[in-house]
């Protein structure tokens, strides 16, 4: 369906971008990440231009050791880079402009921060009764061979759905390519699935 034109002014333009920043900054909790550093990724994405740290306070209304960090946690996530301009001393930072290589770079983050720790300590835990049989406690009773093995079959399934996750989303997010192709292909299929 076609839109009808109409004429935006600068003040709806700078209205919509800060309904934007907003809206994203609500959902930076929901990814494991302060709503400000979320609200400073918008703002970079939504301009579309580089912007140093100062304009980023202004414009947030932040300090700037909040921009800075949540700056610096962004070049560490992959979803900005630093970059400079001839004659000027500050350094600028610009979004990532392609909206599957953003969702690739947070998706591979959370694999990362999230289910490859998890997957680490469930496998710490399975070694703990794994292939044991029942010892004699230092105190209490001693587990059942019945109860050890039930336990290592429902510990096993969950390892083996975490693997699954991840496995899928390495497929999804893996390191081939810049772009965020294998994760759009990947969506596009599963949504003609239903």
């Amino acid at each position: 369906m076609a839109r009808s034109q109409r004429t935006i002014t600068h003040s709806q333009l700078t209205e919509a971008q800060e309904r934007f920043i907003r809206t994203w900054g609500q959902m930076g909790p929901s990814w494991g990440i302060s709503r400000t550093m979320a609200e400073v990724h918008a703002m970079l994405y939504i301009v579309g231009q580089p912007l140093n740290t100062d304009e980023v306070m202004e414009r947030l209304s932040i300090s700037r050791g909040n921009a800075s960090m949540s700056l610096r946690a962004l070049v560490e996530w992959g979803l900005v880079t630093r970059v400079h301009k001839r004659g000027d001393r500050k350094e600028y930072f610009e979004a990532d402009r392609d909206a599957w290589s953003m969702a690739r770079t947070i998706i591979r983050e959370r694999l990362r921060r999230e289910i490859l720790p998890l997957l680490t300590t469930l496998y710490e835990i399975r070694d703990e009764t794994g292939e044991r049989v029942a010892e004699a406690p230092t105190s209490g009773a001693p587990a059942t061979p019945e109860a050890i093995a039930e336990h290592n079959r429902r510990l096993d399934a969950l390892v083996e759905l975490i693997q699954t996750i991840d496995k899928l989303g390495e497929r999804f997010v893996g390191t081939e390519g810049k772009g965020g192709g294998g994760l759009k292909l990947a969506a596009t299929v599963l949504s003609k699935v239903v």
